[in-house]
């Protein structure tokens, strides 16, 4: 038996088959000089804390000479529902709340509150977010962005992502730790490649 792996068998799994674009929910510009693309799940608690991270890194390099845009973050949905009950109606959430312009507050509420997912803890973000809760409630109850969500989901089993959070940089998987360090390290020198 050899162990030989046949070309495109494992390499094209840590290259990201969909690329970002503007249908991307996103913070920054697509030309930036590094592009990091999350997988992710409202409910993972690394999720959390990557949050955390990459906010951080993105205070870090707007203080540099790189300035704003040196850095696009793309999220990407990968909810696991049978790990994480809440996990799909949270990102139907964060879509619902994206249809009212507020993708990007209602992610942070929900990875700041990710042990506070149910329905009425839902309802109460878009309501401290100003949204129209009534819209906001009646696209979840009728699976408006179940599509779309699919679609983040396909596109990452189709990159090889099984677990979240899965990060790419420019395109390539990232597989060191995700701690803020080696992450910014990583950052740093796929902006100057």
């Amino acid at each position: 038996m050899s162990d030989v792996i046949p070309d495109g068998v494992l390499g094209d799994r840590n290259q990201l088959v969909v690329p970002p674009s503007e249908q991307d929910h996103r913070q920054g510009s697509l030309n930036a000089r590094v592009v990091l693309v999350e997988y992710g799940d409202y409910q993972c608690p690394q999720c959390g804390k990557l949050y955390t991270s990459i906010k951080a890194i993105q205070r870090q390099l707007e203080a540099t000479l790189f300035g704003r845009d040196s850095l696009c973050f793309v999220f990407r949905h990968f909810p696991q529902p049978q790990i994480h009950p809440q996990a799909q109606k949270a990102a139907a959430a964060t879509e619902a709340a994206a249809a009212q312009g507020q993708f990007w507050q209602m992610h942070e509420m929900l990875l700041k509150h990710q042990q506070e997912l149910g329905d009425g803890y839902l309802a109460e973000y878009a309501d401290n977010l100003g949204l129209d809760v009534t819209q906001f409630i009646r696209d979840i109850a009728q699976k408006v962005y179940v599509n779309h969500i699919n679609q983040d989901i396909a596109s990452g089993i189709d990159s090889g992502v099984v677990s979240t959070p899965a990060l790419f940089i420019n395109g390539v998987r990232y597989i060191d730790a995700l701690e803020l360090e080696p992450l910014l390290v990583a950052i740093a020198e796929a902006s100057h490649g």
